[in-house]
């Protein structure tokens, strides 16, 4: 196998992004705002903008099912980006070597909702300019794991599956890449994940 693509997801992998970043300020309470984000503005109520709905209507629903926590829920889009801690630089500096190596395609896959997705870009240009080209979820109205996202990946590209490498933190995502023909690591520790993308693709870090 010749990898000649590398794709990465960008939250877990070059971005720390955590509700709790905000709503710890919120609350002043690290178990409160734990609380809150496990049974109030969950990951599967968050991922639903992640597909394109808009925080506006979100919001509202969940206003409406939880109005006791209306002000807090309310918060949700104007705190943003305080979830939003910066790059992770173990990722980061896997990203600008085999970039500057110059012997990989380089793309992007993430689950990012589209109203949030441009202060990302500007915040941190890198994750704008390091890709030849970045596919988000919240424009395709797809997320991750669907295989479908996958295939629209696929279909913008031009890239050839079993030339492809993925590499994302959740495990499900890591399956359907697979699933899909397209090598895929799981990256839960960074030493890790440089090793297997040595094992793949024959590519030596020097940092």
């Amino acid at each position: 196998m010749s990898i000649k693509n590398i794709i990465f997801d960008f939250g877990g992998v070059l971005m720390d992004w955590n509700p709790r970043y905000f709503y710890n300020e919120v609350f002043h309470d690290a178990a409160k705002a734990d609380a809150f984000i496990q049974n109030i503005c969950t990951p599967e109520w968050n991922a639903q903008m992640d597909e394109g709905r808009s925080f506006a209507e979100c919001i509202k629903e969940k206003q409406a099912e939880h109005p006791e926590f209306a002000r807090e829920i309310g918060m949700y889009f104007e705190g943003w980006p305080k979830m939003l801690k910066g790059p992770i630089p173990e990722g980061v500096a896997m990203l600008e070597e085999l970039k500057e190596s110059g012997e990989f395609h380089l793309f992007g896959l993430t689950n990012w909702s589209a109203e949030t997705i441009d202060y990302a870009f500007n915040t941190y240009p890198f994750l704008k300019n390091s890709f030849a080209k970045v596919i988000v979820s919240g424009y395709e109205h797809l997320k991750k794991p669907e295989p479908l996202i996958f295939e629209r990946l696929i279909h913008k590209t031009g890239i050839v599956t079993r030339e492809s490498l993925f590499i994302d933190d959740s495990l499900p995502n890591v399956r359907t890449s697979r699933a899909m023909g397209i090598a895929a690591i799981h990256c839960v520790d960074f030493q890790a994940t440089k090793a297997e993308i040595t094992r793949l693709t024959g590519f030596r870090f020097k940092r």
